[in-house]
C-alpha cells in the first residue's frame, strides 16, 4: 500500500518513535476522549499503540501514520490492513488536532483514505467507546453504521461500526 495515497490534501507518513512527543501532545489536548477511554496517553503507551497488533496480524499489515500540512500534525490513525478479514480495513485509532476540529478536516482526511482503502476493500471496520458521544457523532456522520456488537474491555465497552465501500475484496 502507498500511504501518501490515502489523502490528496496532506502529506501522509508512518508516525516514527521520534514522532511520539507530537503524538503525545495532540492526544493530551483530547482530554474527552480519555475521560471515556482511560488512561491518559504517555510516550510509553505510545509506544505500545505503534506496535500493538491484533491476533494473526503482522507489523506489515499496521501503518500508525500521520496526517501533516506544512510539517504540523493534524491527525493521526492507525490502520491494520485486512482485518479481521481480507475484505476489510480496520481503524484502530484516529484523532484530529484540537485547535482545527468542527472544521471539517477529519472529515476530509476519512473522505480522502475511503476513496483511495476503497481501491482495495470492501468494508472499513472500527469502534469507539460506549457513552463518548464526541467519537460516535463523528462516525456516524462519516455514514457508519452499528453493528450491534459490544466488546468488553476492562475499563470500558467498544461499540463496533462498519461501513461498506464498495472496493475490490482481495485486500491488496
Amino acid at each position: 500500500m502507498n500511504i501518501a495515497l490515502l489523502s490528496k490534501s496532506f502529506k501522509v507518513r508512518k508516525i516514527r518513535l521520534e514522532d511520539l512527543n507530537e503524538v503525545l501532545s495532540l492526544c493530551l489536548e483530547n482530554p474527552l476522549y480519555y475521560h471515556h477511554c482511560p488512561p491518559l496517553p504517555s510516550l510509553e503507551t505510545l509506544k505500545e499503540d505503534v506496535s500493538n497488533l491484533p491476533p494473526n496480524k503482522t507489523k506489515n499489515d499496521k501503518y500508525y501514520i500521520g496526517f501533516y500540512k506544512n510539517s504540523n500534525l493534524v491527525a493521526v490513525m492507525d490502520l491494520i490492513l485486512a482485518y479481521p478479514d481480507s475484505t476489510t480495513a480496520f481503524i484502530g485509532f484516529f484523532m484530529v488536532k484540537k485547535e482545527i476540529q468542527n472544521q471539517g478536516i477529519g472529515s476530509l482526511i476519512i473522505k480522502e483514505a475511503f476513496s483511495y482503502l476503497s481501491t482495495m476493500f470492501k468494508n472499513i471496520r472500527l469502534g469507539y467507546v460506549l457513552g463518548n458521544p464526541q467519537s460516535e457523532a463523528f462516525w456516524l456522520n462519516q455514514g457508519f453504521t452499528k453493528t450491534g456488537i459490544i466488546v468488553r474491555e476492562k475499563l470500558y465497552s467498544i461499540v463496533i461500526l462498519t461501513k461498506e465501500l464498495g472496493g475490490e475484496t482481495d485486500g491488496n
